[in-house]
């Protein structure tokens, strides 16, 4: 099978959702195909996109969140899509506002998902409807807050170094810095 164009997922997904506005993100630093998605439509579109024979995106490889303080909606959630059969990548976004970041589980289409958004939940704090176990999965339970916001506070703890460091043990003065060792090649 041939990859689907560009033009070809947005004629489909026209055909499929008329009257839902779907957005290319364009630019020199866009690789992959990246369409927004409404956050009413994500799982129709998901599905939709998995199943449709022509697009075959079977694979969910990732998740992430996206903070983009001061904007207005704050947050993303992108996601990155494969289609084995078509050698073919697709990416998902879908604008998150700041007040109420949620968006619905995609756990139902592919179950991959259910790790990746508990990552995207610890992290950023966009929590996703209808998720089976949504809980912290890298940070500790009882962890406050939502380390990779661009408002989180910042820990600061001083790196230690000899000059910095109390009761450091200093180097003995015999010791000398290690030379190169010469090698011999066979060629020479």
């Amino acid at each position: 099978m041939t990859a689907p164009s560009p033009e070809r997922i947005l004629e489909l997904l026209g055909q499929r959702f008329p009257g839902t506005a779907f957005r290319r993100q364009t630019g020199e630093a866009v690789r992959d195909f990246t369409l927004y998605v409404p956050a009413e439509k994500l799982v129709e579109v998901a599905t939709y996109v998995r199943d449709e024979p022509e697009l075959d995106f079977k694979l969910l490889s990732w998740i992430s969140g996206l903070d983009w303080l001061p904007r207005d909606p704050r947050f993303e959630v992108v996601y990155g899509l494969l289609s084995i059969s078509n050698n073919a990548r697709l990416t998902l976004k879908v604008a998150v506002g700041e007040e109420n970041p949620r968006v619905p589980t995609v756990t139902g289409v592919w179950r991959t998902a259910d790790w990746h958004e508990r990552e995207t939940w610890d992290f950023y704090g966009i929590e996703f409807t209808g998720h089976p176990d949504l809980r912290r999965i890298l940070l500790p339970d009882d962890w406050v807050g939502w380390p990779l916001r661009k408002d989180a506070p910042l820990g600061y703890e001083e790196v230690a170094f000899t000059h910095n460091t109390p009761g450091r043990k200093k180097p003995s003065p015999s010791l000398t810095r290690l030379k190169p060792k010469k090698v011999k090649y066979r060629a020479q």
